[in-house]
């Protein structure tokens, strides 16, 4: 069953909607955000059990794709186009894929339409360790990640999901949903049997230091997206967007001022 995604918008014009990546929210765009809104009505909107929208039990691609089409029917929006990051570019793959004719253009930002192998419990089980009830402040929180989460970047990012409400602190993140379904995250939809594919103009952004896109994926990449041009930001890793902001946003600015 669909959800009702939380959002925020920004700007005026034909429709983008970003779709952030696992453990994040739709605030992590904002700053990319008002810079296209200049020229598009940008929508933010969480995923199920991220943010402020719903915390549900499942969260498989086939799911998250119901929602965005109801995110989309909600807000009268058809077609739009659509960006996703990691997570939210196999959203916007998948339901490129199942609901072609309400995707203007799509942009995957630095993902493949495949199972991934990663280990997420690096990240799960210090954000499940930490002790909640008995945290100071944010600072208090930071630091204990630190012993097992040395990168500040990363630690910062993952901070934003703590909120304190009523004197107590909580995860905006459904941690134990995301456990439980982390094969659901690292996985992929099947389409073979159906031979479906998208043929709309597709930009696949991928950092060049990432390895989550890599040469060997371009085959299968081409047969599910056949007009599909592929793009590497020099110098990014997985999370080019706020490592290569300005180069990031000129690619993504002429795509879809001007189709490719």
């Amino acid at each position: 069953m669909s959800v009702r995604l939380e959002f925020r918008e920004h700007g005026a014009g034909e429709p983008l909607v970003i779709l952030h990546g696992l453990f994040g929210s739709g605030a992590n765009w904002n700053s990319i955000a008002r810079r296209l809104g200049s020229r598009f009505r940008v929508l933010l909107p969480d995923l199920r059990n991220h943010g402020a929208s719903p915390h549900v039990d499942e969260m498989s691609y086939l799911d998250m794709a119901g929602d965005l089409g109801r995110f989309l029917e909600d807000h009268r929006i058809r077609p739009a186009h659509i960006l996703g990051h990691s997570m939210g570019g196999k959203v916007a793959m998948t339901f490129a894929l199942l609901h072609p004719s309400l995707v203007q253009s799509l942009i995957v930002a630095d993902i493949a339409p495949i199972t991934y192998e990663h280990d997420y419990d690096w990240v799960l089980g210090p954000l499940e360790a930490l002790d909640l009830a008995n945290l100071r402040d944010r600072r208090d929180a930071d630091e204990r990640l630190a012993r097992d989460i040395p990168d500040v970047g990363l630690r910062g990012f993952l901070l934003q999901n703590l909120r304190q409400q009523d004197g107590s602190w909580r995860w905006r993140i459904n941690l134990p949903v995301l456990r439980r379904r982390i094969d659901d995250i690292r996985s992929f939809p099947d389409f073979s049997a159906e031979e479906r594919n998208f043929r709309g103009n597709t930009l696949f952004l991928y950092g060049a230091k990432s390895g989550y896109v890599s040469e060997a994926m371009v085959p299968g990449i081409l047969r599910l997206f056949p007009d599909a041009h592929l793009h590497a930001i020099e110098g990014a890793g997985h999370w080019l967007h706020a490592e290569r902001p300005a180069q990031f946003l000129l690619q993504v600015e002429r795509f879809l001022v001007r189709g490719r």
